[in-house]
């Protein structure tokens, strides 16, 4: 019997439920028609909030349309004040709700001064921002509870986070016109950076010598593709640039005597962190990373493999290994990053590996990978910040004489070639000419056979631990090839010294 008598916590657990159902959105109403009265008083007033207060900011609707109203005749450069708009309050009967035209008077007399009207614009605003912050929290509970049956745990906090994000930067309060006197000084600044570095590279160094000397190393807001066919070595290289990015933070920081401000963020879609993390191991230390994994190492060998690894744990560089990431996620974790440790470069391996955006259906996947490549353009323009991404090659490359990749090879390639500031190819003949190695079955006699090893052997020399970095596409400089050199025992990428060759 007494199971049935409702216990004191419960009745006190249920009237706190209840006493938060009966609480009221924030709304400020004293501001909104303080607001109203000023602007129509003294249509300056609108200057201090036209550039992020909308209509739809209003708790009230009567005032948000109100509002819309001014807005509307003050932007075609008419007077907006009490006589000018009551014909058009009457006829769209936007005051019947609210008394009449003696609303109107109760806006002007609300009126404190038009000087505040900036600060009655932003209590307005903060107070909308907090009733989308609750919209926010009823839709995740509503999802957790199971509203959305298609969407599982993981799914549900990237949907949050991409509401969360969506709301941050669409406040209204971002955006808008820079003055061109702005935008040019900003132009002569990064000349000036450019002027004072060495090696005339204004952005960050790729660690490679000549490659920056083409492009001026990497830029902010940059979307730069990295593709290749498999084998070619395209994780390898994009891993050598995130490093050498990642060493330049740090030597600034050490110079300084400062933390670092700053670090590279790398997405490793494909790759495990542990398999990306002995690549860099194995190229900083020179040991083989096959025998790495076997074991295969001497004493003096695992003692520098451990003092090298002591170095590298200082580098400000972070793996991301989540598979199938999603663009939302992704955007999430970068603004995350940027925010606690600073951000100055992502990479991506590879991008036909992410999921767009949580939410979104792309009807083909040609769709499909241009958002994504639309969104990894977002991403480097919204935090400032060069994004490399790294991309797979169709296989129509295979069936030519010149395997040598072009535009039209990217898998998708209409999207990704529109979105990207560069597209470049890694490319090693080594890799094709090692597969067409003479077979002395298919010679008539030895002397035929030897005569054709010669000169497969001639053209492998020539070739040996060379790499062509072919630059396609470049929206701010030249395209052409640069030279790299390979060393497939360490799959380690770095300049060729074409003068001591």
């Amino acid at each position: 019997m007494n199971d049935l008598v409702p216990s004191s916590s419960d009745t006190t657990s249920s009237q706190s439920i209840t006493a938060l159902l009966q609480r009221s959105p924030p709304a400020n109403l004293a501001a909104e028609q303080a607001l109203l009265g000023a602007i129509l008083t003294n249509n300056k007033a609108y200057e201090h909030v036209s550039d992020f207060l909308h209509p739809s900011h209003f708790s009230d609707e009567i005032n948000g349309r109100i509002y819309e109203a001014i807005t509307r005749r003050i932007e075609r450069g008419q007077l907006a004040d009490p006589v000018t708009m009551r014909a058009e309050f009457e006829h769209s009967g936007i005051l019947a709700g609210a008394g009449g035209p003696a609303y109107l008077a109760q806006l002007l007399n609300a009126m404190v001064g038009i000087v505040n009207a900036g600060d009655y614009g932003r209590v307005i605003h903060d107070c909308w921002i907090r009733r989308q912050l609750i919209d926010i929290g009823e839709t995740v509970v509503n999802n957790a509870y199971g509203a959305r049956t298609e969407l599982d745990g993981t799914d549900q906090i990237a949907a949050s986070e991409e509401a969360l994000f969506k709301l941050a930067t669409d406040k209204g309060q971002d955006g808008g016109f820079v003055s061109f006197e702005r935008a040019l000084t900003h132009a002569l600044e990064t000349a000036e950076q450019a002027f004072l570095r060495t090696g005339d590279i204004v952005g960050l160094t790729s660690g490679l010598r000549d490659f920056d000397k083409k492009t001026g190393g990497l830029h902010p807001s940059d979307l730069l593709i990295l593709a290749g066919r498999p084998a070619m070595g395209k994780t390898a290289l994009a891993t050598k640039i995130a490093f050498s990015a990642a060493q330049a933070i740090m030597r600034e920081a050490e110079d300084n005597n400062t933390p670092p401000k700053g670090s590279v963020a790398i997405f490793s879609l494909e790759m495990s962190a542990e398999q990306l993390a002995t690549r860099i191991l194995s190229e900083q230390s020179e040991v083989s990373g096959e025998r790495i994994r076997r074991g295969d190492i001497g004493q003096k060998e695992f003692d520098r493999f451990v003092r090298v690894s002591r170095e590298l744990q200082r580098l400000p560089l972070h793996i991301d290994d989540t598979p199938a990431l999603s663009l939302s996620a992704m955007r999430t974790r970068c603004r995350r990053l940027a925010r606690t440790k600073g951000l100055n470069l992502v990479v991506i391996d590879y991008l036909q590996l992410m999921r767009p955006a949580i939410g979104t259906r792309p009807e083909s996947r040609v769709l499909e990978i241009s958002m994504i490549t639309q969104g990894l353009k977002a991403i480097a323009k919204e935090l400032s910040v060069p994004v490399i991404a790294l991309s797979q090659l169709s296989r129509q490359v295979e069936s030519r004489e010149d395997k040598r990749p072009m535009l039209s090879d990217l898998r998708e390639s209409g999207s990704i070639e529109q979105d990207a500031d560069l597209v470049m190819f890694v490319y090693r003949d080594e890799y094709y000419l090692q597969q067409r190695q003479p077979k002395e079955t298919t010679f008539e006699s030895p002397d035929k056979y030897q005569a054709a090893l010669d000169d497969w052997q001639r053209k492998m020399a020539a070739i040996h631990n060379k790499a062509e970095l072919i630059i396609e596409k470049q929206r701010h400089g030249p395209t052409g090839t640069v030279q790299l050199f390979f060393d497939g025992q360490y799959t380690r990428f770095s300049d060729l010294d074409t003068f001591h060759e």
